[in-house]
């Protein structure tokens, strides 16, 4: 049996990816206020084109799904074209792109979204929120009807279509991290008594419709699935991991989209080789960096080696990416990779922290003329 390399070209779906190195989406809110994706954002996502797949930052379906300031979104004509401008630059460097849609239930705010926040059930997420005007005490989510989530459904169906007009190869289901899916399948956030709460088969049942509903709009070969088994990002209170996460991937498997991710995927939990054993596509694996925590000096190398020993194909790496334009060069080559600077500039907007980390060619160029410059020459 060949032991397979994050270097070596691989396929996910019908596409042809040069390594198994992916960019984990990441939100970095430099999108205009209203959505649309701007011109710096053509510029990151084209300095990191070396990455076998981009999968861009989580991007709402509807207003109402939005999160935080200055997000993107896909739901509009104008969200098509400056969409369009990004996978334009990437694919001319290179590159190839799938897009997150997510949808933030509870994580909202009217300040932000112009929309009272809804969600699986009305309970409010315990700490403030950041607004365009500053951080704000959480609403309490309005429940949604049945009819809500039905119409939620085809918005994320509508935005996926509107994805592959704007030229991404495909899109990615965000059921993880706190947000609307998530908040479906978790007993805490879901305290519903109708089809779509109570008994784990009634708990996955929304995502399954947003992912069945965005494969039958796009072909299932476009679509990923992102999951965090017993993350607790976002005040997430899953309950019982070990019962939502088989059945939800059994079904999702009947569907058969054209990968699987896993938030911060462990090897040396039973669950991550469970779900490994029931998935029979392609599997993403996010391995856990130490979040907050300096990058570990090899940017990541060594997690990825072992969760593709462990059965995994693709490797999603985030922060090492968002410091490291050249990443794919640099985990090659055994160069030293650039850590995240201030935590704060993710969040900002503008080049800082965003389109100003140095590449090794970078690094080359200001080599010289710095020991030109101490010896006096």
């Amino acid at each position: 049996m060949t032991t397979r390399t994050l270097f070596e070209a691989t396929r996910v779906g019908t596409l042809d990816l040069p390594n198994r190195l992916v960019m984990a989406p990441m939100t970095r809110n430099r999108a205009a206020a209203d959505g649309t994706p701007t011109p710096i954002m053509s510029e990151y996502y084209a300095q990191r084109a070396g990455a076998g797949l981009i999968i861009a930052e989580a991007t709402t379906p509807n207003a109402v799904g939005a999160t935080y300031p200055d997000i993107p979104a896909l739901y509009d004509d104008r969200h098509v074209q400056g969409w369009r401008a990004v996978t334009g630059a990437v694919r001319e460097a290179g590159g190839r792109m799938f897009l997150q849609l997510q949808h933030g239930g509870r994580i909202g705010h009217p300040e932000t979204s112009g929309h009272h926040p809804v969600a699986p059930s009305p309970v409010p997420f315990p700490d403030p929120m950041h607004t365009p005007s500053g951080s704000r005490p959480p609403v309490v989510p309005r429940e949604m009807t049945v009819d809500e989530i039905h119409a939620t459904v085809a918005d994320f169906a509508n935005a996926a279509r509107r994805a592959v007009d704007a030229g991404f190869a495909g899109v990615e289901v965000h059921a993880a991290n706190g947000y609307l899916l998530h908040q479906f399948l978790g007993q805490d956030t879901n305290r519903r008594t109708d089809a779509y709460g109570g008994p784990v088969a009634h708990r996955v049942r929304f995502t399954v419709e947003v992912v069945r509903a965005v494969a039958d709009a796009i072909g299932a070969e476009r679509v990923g699935v992102r999951i965090a088994p017993g993350v607790t990002a976002n005040a997430m209170a899953e309950g019982d991991t070990e019962a939502i996460y088989p059945e939800l991937v059994a079904a999702l498997a009947e569907i058969a989209p054209a990968y699987l991710h896993i938030v911060f995927a462990d090897p040396d939990q039973p669950l991550f080789h469970e779900l490994r054993a029931a998935w029979p596509g392609t599997l993403v694996a996010n391995p856990v960096l130490g979040w907050g925590g300096p990058l570990p000096e090899d940017g990541g190398k060594a997690a990825g080696e072992r969760l593709l020993a462990a059965g995994a194909d693709l490797i999603a790496l985030g922060r090492p990416f968002l410091a490291n334009p050249d990443l794919v060069h640099r985990l090659r080559t055994g160069a030293p990779v650039n850590q995240v600077r201030d935590h704060g500039l993710m969040y900002t907007g503008g080049p800082d922290g965003y389109t100003d980390y140095p590449t090794l060619d970078d690094a080359r160029d200001t080599t010289p003329r710095t020991a030109l410059a101490t010896t006096g020459a």
